[in-house]
């Protein structure tokens, strides 16, 4: 199916239960939709910096063909959760009245085990490159963010990659660093086709297809600094973006070197 770079928004009605993996506290929630979502919160932990990296990281690799949660625009009105009782997620709903981010609930799905099932050798090696271009600190073997649902390898949770946004003011330095931390990446030892992984993600990520996921963002989360409008900041990310992909000969290598 072909991608099409686009998200729909629904509004927050139910306030479920809280998932207390981490420290951001994501909850499962129901939207008017009558579907069921992991919701995201701007006023949780690394705030909406962490939903950029959410939304980049989870469809580039739905342009890539790899299987992740439908991803949505979550709006939450400033009067849900008055009488939520816990204080703490009160404050939580309160700093995050406006725009989030929520993904599909997979009801059933269990985390993945490396030692219970293997993946495919390119499914593995394109996901490895995926996360070494986006520089995803968090899919080792103590939090692997992977589900299998259906039989199948679902990604979640790419709230940590992009970590150079939080460091703003030094972003140009990280555009092409290779990436330690690939060597605990807990898909590493079965990313044996990365040769073919990496001509098949740079024929995938085209600097047209890159930008149009980027113009996904809202503007309202871009604005933390006030040099830049939230078109400039777009244009970083697709600069970023672009070069790493375009150099990925460096991570690629890194890679390969870690796996042996």
């Amino acid at each position: 199916m072909e991608y099409r770079a686009e998200l729909r928004t629904v509004n927050v009605t139910r306030y479920v239960m809280p998932l207390r993996e981490g420290g951001s506290l994501p909850a499962i929630a129901e939207a008017d939709d009558e579907f069921l979502y992991v919701l995201k919160f701007r006023g949780a932990g690394q705030g909406i910096k962490a939903l950029v990296a959410e939304l980049l990281g989870a469809e580039l690799a739905r342009l890539a063909g790899l299987k992740v949660p439908e991803i949505v625009f979550a709006l939450l009105n400033e009067a849900f959760g008055r009488t939520e009782p816990d204080e703490e997620i009160q404050d939580l709903l309160k700093a995050s009245t406006g725009l989030n981010i929520a993904l599909h609930y997979l009801s059933g799905a269990v985390s993945f085990d490396a030692a219970v099932s293997q993946p495919d050798a390119l499914l593995a090696s394109k996901i490895v490159w995926l996360d070494a271009l986006l520089l995803n600190v968090d899919r080792t073997a103590r939090n692997t963010n992977m589900l299998h649902w259906n039989k199948e390898l679902w990604l979640i949770d790419h709230g940590a990659a992009l970590y150079f946004h939080h460091s703003w003011q030094g972003r140009e330095k990280y555009i092409n660093n290779p990436f330690v931390q690939i060597k605990d990446h807990v898909l590493l030892p079965f990313a044996t086709c990365i040769t073919e992984a990496d001509v098949y993600m740079k024929n995938v990520f085209t600097p047209q297809a890159v930008s149009e996921i980027v113009n996904l963002l809202p503007d309202e989360w871009l604005q933390w600094d006030d040099a830049m409008s939230p078109q400039q900041i777009k244009d970083f990310y697709v600069s970023f973006l672009s070069s790493r992909i375009q150099h990925s000969s460096i991570f690629v290598k890194q890679i390969q070197d870690a796996g042996k």
